[in-house]
């Protein structure tokens, strides 16, 4: 562990930084009214007890009511904040944990000019930001002082916290607004030669260096490449780092490459699963090459191998790992002990970022415990009594039971109808694109693997099945089967997009996938048909498209369909289909203007509408169980024991989890087998 080049300290200025890897800055949306409460401080007191050298918080906190919040900002404008940031600082650095705040004004990317006072959103001129649709007012002169006064107050208030450091945003927000050809477009001394365009930022350096001092630690994560036509040039981005180095006025840069005002481009800045790892590394090195000066940098570096070459090759200083941490808050704990296959991995679906937008709040794919600190726990504790269990089926609801047992430290079998585990997820990887997600089902099998935890395939349990066992607690995890949506004629002439997802059926010359659920299985489904050269048309009921796929995810799909010359039709709803000649009509209808019909000709019709629950196994065993299946669920949200006993005469405790209750993601099916069996 010595000679490991991610254990290895790190001087930043008078800070000692005990390893070289950081969670960059995010914001998870846990914070309440702005200020970072119970769950933000858990959140990265986790991370810190996990062994990190620097946590960076916010992503970023804003420093004035004209910037209002777009993605649950915290508010380093107010007094306030300023107590419950020093108890989250305490917190990491009793674990040797750094402690960091990125502060920023967003500019024009927010749309908060209707929330809050209502104030004008502003920026260098008044382009639009397509992510967030403002078109903002053009700063003016009396704006300057006045913001850079507002930088300067906020960070003397994580001073006052006993933060070590801050963190300027300056990359698709207000500072660098000024700095690109593209969004400034002004006729005054702040535009033209760098150094005007450089000018609000260096008065909002120097503001904050005269509140603060020369000591306290200052960085700029930046844009040093837009990487677009008419853009900030690479050229400039290096320009821009150099001046930065040479005004003495931060200590580290954290470079980023691409644009974030538009879905697309920010999957570039930070790519989702089926896409390049690491993709900006070498830029980053050549900065720090040029610059001889601490360079940070994170975008998909997701596993320790490539964090380590970053290090060991000279490209970084510190390596952020941000979304492998909310993945696994203990990756340096495990590198320590020598564990480093029991990190789980990030399997890039990137449904904590879109689900800061979709629900409010970051979570991970599969871990259930990130975000939950408070109540869940990531390392599962022992039983007071060990039991013997039953899981009938060996998707991620059942597998995650059954790590879950089985470290409570139950005796538990795993029952499984076909030949493999993983569920519904083994649909989802068929599509290339998406194949990172079996990492979810292989970190589960190795860990269950080390718990001696059998898994019996190709075995469709039955009620004698389960009996036989004398268990003390079933949980059936059997999943749920592909339902078609209710027509009025001829359902039986449609096929699922399971059918095209296990290869069953191949696709028609001519497709009409009719999505009436929304979610990743359709357009997962409609993907693998475009590219089998298929003209497909994609129906929807929906007022818009794909409303549970998250903006990033979005982003594959929509560049696959308009690669393909995919249609896509939304507020229609297939009615019926019927057979013409070789091939056949699909009846639509609107749910907005009664009486409008329109028949479609195809060639296929592949309909997804969700799951019903395989739950036949769990309503045989219902009546021999001691809560009958019941979930106390005031219990089970108060973390406490939540299977009742209601029936004197059963023999088991039977719990129902994930999908074989209802239709709903992965995550779902994780946290109910979490939360559920670590109490249990």
């Amino acid at each position: 562990m010595e000679h490991d080049p991610l254990l290895q300290p790190f001087q930043l200025k008078h800070l000692r930084l005990k390893n070289r890897l950081m969670s960059t800055a995010h914001e998870p949306a846990y914070g309440e009214g702005g200020l970072p409460t119970e769950r933000y401080r858990r959140y990265h007191a986790e991370k810190a007890r996990g062994g990190i050298a620097l946590t960076m918080t916010a992503g970023s906190a804003v420093v004035a009511p004209d910037s209002p919040a777009a993605f649950g900002n915290l508010h380093a404008w107010r007094d306030e904040i300023v107590p419950l940031m020093a108890r989250l600082a305490e917190d990491c650095h009793e674990h040797g944990c750094a402690v960091m705040i990125q502060l920023t004004h967003l500019g024009r990317r927010t749309s908060g000019w209707n929330m809050g006072d209502w104030l004008p959103v502003l920026s260098a001129s008044p382009t639009r930001e397509p992510a967030h649709r403002t078109i903002p007012k053009a700063m003016e002169d009396f704006d300057f002082a006045r913001i850079a006064e507002d930088y300067a107050s906020a960070a003397e208030r994580m001073m006052a916290a006993g933060l070590d450091g801050i963190e300027i945003e300056a990359y698709g927000h207000l500072l660098d607004s000024f700095w690109s050809p593209l969004t400034n477009l002004r006729d005054d001394e702040h535009n033209g030669a760098l150094e005007n365009r450089l000018r609000f930022t260096f008065l909002v350096l120097d503001a904050i260096r005269k509140r603060c001092g020369p000591d306290f630690i200052v960085g700029m994560r930046l844009v040093a490449d837009e990487n677009r036509a008419g853009g900030l040039s690479r050229a400039q981005g290096l320009s821009i780092c150099q001046a930065l180095v040479d005004s003495g006025m931060v200590d580290f840069l954290n470079v980023i490459r691409g644009h974030i005002d538009h879905d697309a481009p920010l999957t570039e800045v930070i790519p989702i699963q089926g896409m390049a790892s690491a993709p900006h590394l070498d830029f980053a090195g050549d900065v720090r090459q040029q610059t001889r000066f601490p360079v940070f940098h994170a975008a998909r570096i997701a596993d320790v191998a490539t964090a380590r070459h970053a290090v060991a090759e000279g490209r970084l200083d510190m390596v952020g790992m941000t979304r492998a941490h909310i993945a696994d808050p203990h990756i340096v704990r495990k590198i320590m002990a020598g564990i480093e296959d029991r990190i789980r991995p990030c399997v890039g679906a990137t449904y904590c970022l879109d689900r800061i937008y979709e629900g409010g709040e970051a979570l991970c794919i599969h871990n259930a415990a990130t975000g939950r600190e408070e109540t869940i726990p990531h390392d599962i504790p022992k039983a007071a009594h060990p039991r013997k269990a039953v899981v009938v089926g060996a998707g991620p609801a059942g597998l995650e039971a059954a790590r879950v047992l089985a470290e409570r430290g139950h005796a538990v079998t795993v029952f499984e109808a076909t030949g493999e585990a993983g569920g519904q997820i083994n649909l989802l990887t068929r599509n290339p694109r998406r194949r990172e997600l079996i990492g979810i089902v292989d970190w589960r099998l190795a860990e269950l693997e080390r718990l001696n935890v059998p898994i019996r395939y190709n075995v469709f349990a039955e009620e004698a099945e389960v009996l036989a066992e004398k268990p003390d607690l079933v949980v059936i995890a059997t999943g749920g089967i592909a339902q078609s949506p209710p027509l009025e004629a001829s359902e039986a002439l449609a096929v699922s997009s399971w059918d095209i997802l296990a290869g069953t059926v191949k696709p028609a010359d001519k497709v009409l996938l009719y999505d009436n659920h929304g979610g990743h299985p359709g357009l997962t489904a409609a993907e693998m048909i475009a590219d089998s050269g298929a003209a497909l048309e994609i129906v929807t009921p929906e007022r818009f498209f794909a409303p549970d796929v998250g903006g990033m995810n979005h982003v594959p799909y929509a560049r696959r369909f308009a690669e393909k010359g995919v249609r896509i039709t939304i507020s229609k709803r297939l009615h019926a289909i019927r057979r013409d000649g070789n091939g056949l009509k699909a009846q639509l209808i609107s749910d907005y203007a009664p009486g409008f019909v329109e028949e479609i000709e195809t060639g296929q019709v592949v309909v997804e509408d969700g799951t019903m629950p395989m739950d036949d196994l769990y309503f045989a065993l219902k009546p021999l169980s001691r809560n009958g299946g019941a979930v106390d669920y005031t219990a089970l949200t108060a973390r406490k024991p939540p299977l009742p006993r209601t029936n004197g005469e059963g023999s088991f405790d039977l719990l129902r989890i994930g999908d074989a209750i209802h239709a709903r993601n992965i995550h779902a099916a994780i946290y109910d087998a979490l939360r559920y069996c670590s109490l249990i």
